[in-house]
């Protein structure tokens, strides 16, 4: 639950990143706020605060590969009929988005390393919850079932959760039942058992 607020926080957060409260932002905040600003409002500014980022904490970022999104991204703004397209894209950028790991999973495998496995658990779920698209997320949850069996029900209730969203209607109604459908979804991921 205590995640869950501080994503909130770093959501509201994230109007400003030269803010002095975002640079006493711990790293793997800082990096979480700057993906979601990029993938919510893809620009030349929020890019380049990410390559910024990952220069000074010598993160490897090719920022030059998102370039073609946001290319994309003003072609398909000019069209009204590109419904279709922008959810194609927004997979694309999503998949481009989590290639950068939360710095939440270096720190799971320190936690591994060192067998502690409650804490490499902790990490491990604390980062998948900052993960976008949905191969990452099974992906992570299938590497962390050996060690926490929970894992695999999450996947199978994350397979529901994407059926649901493909299947779903886009009025106010539908939207708000598959919020608090990923809402709960969430918590179940971040109530470690």
């Amino acid at each position: 639950m205590l995640l869950l607020l501080r994503i909130l926080r770093l959501r509201i957060r994230a109007n400003s990143t030269r803010s002095e409260s975002f640079k006493r932002l711990p790293p793997k905040d800082q990096l979480a706020v700057l993906k979601e600003c990029l993938l919510n409002s893809p620009s030349e500014a929020n890019l380049k605060n990410l390559a910024d980022f990952a220069e000074r904490t010598s993160l490897k970022i090719d920022a030059e590969s998102y370039r073609p999104f946001l290319q994309t991204q003003l072609d398909l703004h000019k069209r009204k009929d590109a419904i279709a397209e922008d959810n194609e894209l927004y997979a694309a950028e999503t998949e481009w988005m989590d290639r950068i790991l939360p710095l939440e999973f270096t720190e799971a495998a320190e936690f591994k390393r060192e067998n502690e496995t409650q804490k490499y658990i902790e990490r491990t779920l604390e980062g998948i919850a900052r993960l976008y698209s949905d191969n990452a997320i099974l992906k992570a949850l299938a590497e962390l079932a050996p060690d926490y069996p929970h894992a695999s029900e999450l996947a199978e209730s994350y397979r529901v959760l994407m059926q649901t969203r493909d299947e779903s209607l886009a009025d106010d109604k539908s939207l708000e039942k598959l919020r608090k459908q990923k809402d709960a979804w969430e918590d179940d991921l971040l109530h470690i058992r």
